[in-house]
């Protein structure tokens, strides 16, 4: 059975899915027990989700005039139907975060590394953490057990049990 959390439905689902969102983009956030269990299994689902079709890609010719009526040939990579459709269900499933203009990082130098990303979560799901968690489930001959629990002790207040929910290497 499902935790409540406190809240109504609405407000639980919109909890899960921020701090989901957040978990995947950070790598790992401070939260209380109850919802980190609840965050895990949430995205382990996502993560299982994207293991499973992050491959299915589909190679396409297509040509190209430039200005001056020059034709050429390019090759361009699209995702196939399977991976299409996981990513819209992913989609739905988390919070789409932006990119962050770095420190010293000029306004022209951040569009054009942001310039292709139009979706930054989403990508940061298929292209970092299906490989990474697809070779470990190859080399441990298992799926699932994508993130690790620290507890931190009681919160002071109303000594609610604080824990890190974080990505396992």
């Amino acid at each position: 059975m499902a935790r409540k959390l406190g809240v109504n439905a609405t407000q639980r689902l919109a909890l899960i899915k921020n701090q989901a969102s957040a978990l995947l983009w950070h790598g790992k956030i401070e939260t209380t027990e109850a919802r980190a269990k609840e965050v895990a299994a949430y995205v382990a689902k996502i993560i299982t989700l994207a293991i499973n079709t992050y491959t299915d890609t589909v190679e396409e010719e297509v040509k190209v005039v430039d200005a001056k009526g020059k034709e050429t040939t390019k090759t361009l990579v699209k995702d196939g139907n399977k991976k299409l459709n996981a990513r819209r269900k992913i989609m739905t499933l988390v919070n789409d975060l932006q990119e962050v203009k770095g420190f010293k990082e000029s306004k022209p130098d951040f569009k054009k590394r942001t310039k292709a990303i139009k979706y930054p979560l989403i990508e940061k799901i298929f292209d970092e953490y299906a490989p990474k968690f697809a070779t470990r489930k190859e080399e441990k001959g298992q799926g699932g057990g994508y993130t690790r629990i620290y507890k931190l002790g009681p919160r002071k207040g109303d000594a609610a049990e604080v824990v890190i929910i974080e990505f396992v290497d």
